[in-house]
């Protein structure tokens, strides 16, 4: 069993057989607190290996490095679900000689398990493992909860290496991935900071216009006709939707009513939601907070599922397809409801899929909880700059200034204008955003293609272009 312990991380690339042009893979689950991702790329760069594919489920600003690893060719290609605005901001500017992929969370598994994406070398940063590689998110220094998008990377890599930082005997309780999937461990000092999982958005906004965005949110779920025993949720870790998820408990504790699940990336306001008896299940394919990740590790109500689980649509059934109601963002949204949570206003990338476009297609009933404008730029355009999930997905559009419902969806129109909400034509927020903001100049779009966008089914849905 001792036999898969590796005393150093370039000993375990090397035993991997890493050579030029290799694809390797990362899960983002330490998030903003992750060391692993920069320090097998430095070891990679020692190494002299270049021209590979790094195929991570999500790339943050701690992973800013990464820059020096692509202008000296030791990454080639990059294949993502998301990524921050500090690298973004260099893609979009053409660092990169071939465009970014982006997928969503449940396409990466779902190409990853048809041969789309192949691995060969999975890096898995695990908080806990025994020798043999049985490994788990829930214990340890560095827990950082589920471990659900690493799972296709360890089932489906030609070689899986497990880093951990709590080396704990054979054969580990609780573990998530198996050793059978595993072919080297190496302990390190640390994987990362848990402390970095929690991100700027994860924390219930305090803004009146927030407030009241999620407190009209809340109320189109109430008149939606799906808030009833058994209902299931998810929602979204920004301020407005952490707000409607406090104020959904508050309804439906006083209503009575318990849910099925929620599921999702889980904040601690879902626990509570689970532990009130709001939900009788929460499946986690990610934890946002430490509050999760405890409850992850103590509760068995609280549910790590895989990425494939959660939104593959390779899959035989996922997750998503048994959502009642998703709450998402927008940093855009067209009179089509064509959503971008891609590119910031002025075309640079800041975001991602994730599992926007993955929820949104699955639920029975998908809202955008997003203010009329930013910064003084409204947010309901003619047409995004980069079409994230395609408006045939998106049912409403709740805003300080009125509920919009897409056309397609009559029924719920009808139900939210008896119920006294404000609905409003999509056409008529943007004219009353441009009459507070003004008309904004169109960001630029003639540069060469940096990203493709590419949808759940493996399609191209839009591409991305340089800024300059």
């Amino acid at each position: 069993m001792a036999g898969k312990i590796v005393s150093t991380l370039r000993e375990a690339i090397q035993l991997a057989g890493l050579k030029d042009g290799m694809s390797i893979s990362f899960h983002h689950h330490l998030r903003n607190g992750d060391y692993t991702l920069n320090r097998v790329m430095d070891e990679i760069a020692q190494l002299g290996v270049r021209e590979l594919t790094l195929n991570a489920s999500s790339l943050f600003d701690t992973h800013a490095a990464l820059e020096e690893h692509i202008q000296n060719r030791v990454i080639r290609k990059i294949n993502t679900n998301y990524m921050s605005a500090g690298l973004g901001h260099r893609i979009s500017e053409g660092l990169m000689e071939e465009p970014v992929d982006f997928r969503t969370h449940g396409g990466r598994p779902r190409d990853i398990s048809l041969g789309i994406t192949p691995i060969d070398v999975a890096f898995i940063a695990a908080p806990a493992s025994d020798c043999a590689g049985n490994c788990s998110g829930k214990y340890g220094p560095s827990a950082c909860g589920s471990l659900g998008y690493a799972f296709p990377d360890a089932m489906y890599a030609k070689k899986v290496i497990v880093i951990t930082d709590h080396l704990v005997d054979y054969p580990m309780q609780g573990w998530s991935i198996p050793e059978i999937y595993v072919d080297y461990v190496v302990p390190v000092d640390a994987i990362g900071n848990p402390q970095g999982i929690v991100s700027g958005t994860s924390r219930i906004t305090r803004d009146p216009v927030g407030l009241i965005m999620a407190e009209t949110a809340v109320k189109v779920i109430e008149h939606s006709g799906l808030l009833k025993d058994g209902f299931s949720f998810q929602t979204g870790a920004g301020g407005a939707s952490l707000a409607a998820a406090s104020f959904l408990k508050d309804v439906m504790l006083k209503k009575n009513i318990q849910g099925s699940f929620a599921s999702g990336g889980i904040t601690g306001y879902l626990v509570d939601m689970l532990n009130a008896g709001c939900f009788k299940s929460l499946m986690d394919v990610q934890c946002f907070d430490l509050k999760a990740v405890e409850s992850i590790r103590t509760n068995p109500a609280h549910q790590e599922i895989s990425a494939m689980h959660y939104a593959s649509p390779a899959a035989a059934s996922a997750v998503v397809d048994k959502l009642d109601v998703v709450i998402l963002g927008a940093t855009e949204i067209d009179t089509d409801f064509n959503v971008n949570v891609h590119t910031d206003s002025n075309g640079y990338i800041m975001g991602g899929s994730g599992g926007h476009s993955d929820t949104a297609a699955g639920a029975k009933l998908s809202m955008i909880i997003a203010p009329l404008f930013r910064a003084r730029l409204p947010i309901v355009t003619d047409r995004v700059s980069c079409i994230s999930t395609p408006g045939r997905d998106i049912d409403v559009l709740v805003t300080q200034r009125g509920v919009a419902v897409n056309p397609k969806n009559a029924d719920l129109m009808l139900r939210l204008k008896d119920a006294g909400l404000p609905v409003i034509d999509i056409h008529e927020l943007k004219e009353i955003a441009e009459r507070i903001t003004g008309t904004p100049a169109p960001a630029p779009h003639s540069g060469r293609t940096v990203a493709n966008v590419i949808y759940r089914d493996g399609t191209q849905i839009d591409a991305i272009k340089s800024v300059n």
